[in-house]
């Protein structure tokens, strides 16, 4: 299932693995004897589980392979839709055969057939989304979302009248977990009487099924809708009943443009850009990354005219807070939903446990739901 390396990637951190920056072990071809290759010799392919025009998950990773092109002038190549199963193998080796030198695959289910065949074509630089696995010539990435949701929480909160807040959730996995959870401390922070409604609909990408959980969620009076889905459907849901929303994956306003309000986005470009350049300088290790807004690949999308007064000043407040260090999402104390101490005053939860899905299965005080 897309995106589900937060149920296992504990086992590499526990392994000392997972890295804030882009070190690690292995070697480049280059170093290995092999000549550094020009922009003009190089060619890059990206793997994707969904359509590039998504308006989420595959279109914030194409965007970035757009920023990868213009920045260094590489030609690059792609798939759509790529099941995530034993075919992709084959689409591995053709963009190989087409030249790529560096591969990027976008999705969870990639993994282990990535670390296959980059046991294969040592030569090639392989970079898997979201997964845990690393081999000489294989590294893992993802963001550190968990920072824009709890600043779009924020948003949320000092906007909604009803004090109750719908969340159309994917899956019940750690980083959707991990998501709500920020959300609703965010909301909580400037809000204490709000609760987070939370309705799960077991996709990543449909738009019907929902835009319907959206209208459950007004139903029982919802004044905003968030969502950890890859469609602007929640969005429109919300739009259409004249109220407000929080997207997600990318800057979603002219899908919605009369609800919408900030979105937490990804912008992968950067690191794209990085890590091809790395490869090309002969200069590319293997390694574990998980950026955050420090390092701009997760970050809030620009507030728009519905956003409540006083939001802005709050927002950069806040993200100044995350970037110097002296705020952790995740710091005490916080409370599960019976009132039970989860992190004490003073503490704040290691990556490991965000990370896990032994660790990271509970809700917030103020979610009002069940991980099913």
């Amino acid at each position: 299932m897309k995106r589900l390396f937060s149920m296992v990637i504990v086992v590499v951190l526990a392994c000392s693995m997972l890295l804030t920056g882009c070190g690690g072990t292995g070697s480049t071809p280059a170093e290995k004897g092999g000549e550094p290759p020009k922009a003009e010799d190089m060619t890059v392919g990206f793997i994707y589980v969904g359509p590039i025009g998504d308006g989420g998950w595959t279109y914030a990773h194409d965007q970035g392979r757009l920023h990868l092109e213009q920045e260094l002038g590489v030609k690059t190549i792609y798939r759509e839709s790529v099941p995530e199963g034993p075919e992709v193998k084959n689409v591995m080796k053709e963009m190989i055969d087409q030249g790529a030198k560096v591969i990027f695959a976008t999705s969870f289910g990639y993994m282990d057939y990535m670390e296959e065949v980059s046991k294969e074509f040592p030569d090639v630089t392989f970079l898997h989304c979201s997964g845990y696995k690393t081999t000489e010539n294989m590294a893992n990435y993802f963001g550190r979302m968990y920072e824009p949701r709890y600043l779009s929480g924020l948003v949320a909160g000092m906007k909604s009248k009803s004090n109750k807040i719908g969340y159309v959730a994917a899956y019940p996995i750690p980083e959707v977990i991990r998501g709500i959870n920020a959300f609703t401390l965010g909301v909580r922070a400037v809000n204490p009487d709000a609760t987070v409604m939370v309705r799960w609909t077991s996709t990543w990408y449909d738009p019907a099924k929902e835009k319907e959980a959206a209208k459950a969620l007004l139903d029982e009076g919802a004044d905003i809708i968030s969502q950890h889905q890859d469609t602007a459907g929640p969005q429109q849901a919300a739009e259409e009943r004249n109220v407000w929303a929080i997207g997600y994956n990318t800057d979603s306003q002219a899908k919605a443009p009369k609800a919408y309000m900030t979105a937490p986005v990804w912008n992968w470009g950067p690191y794209y850009a990085d890590q091809v350049k790395a490869v090309m300088d002969g200069t590319w290790k293997s390694h574990s990354y998980w950026g955050g807004t420090n390092e701009g690949i997760v970050s809030l999308a620009p507030l728009t005219d519905l956003a409540p007064e006083g939001a802005q000043a709050k927002v950069e407040e806040v993200t100044a807070k995350i970037k110097d260090g002296s705020f952790h999402v995740f710091q005490g104390p916080i409370k599960d939903q019976a009132g039970e101490v989860k992190v004490e005053e003073g503490k704040a939860l290691t990556d490991q446990e965000l990370l896990s899905d032994k660790s990271m299965n509970w809700f917030v005080e103020g979610v009002e739901g069940k991980i099913e």
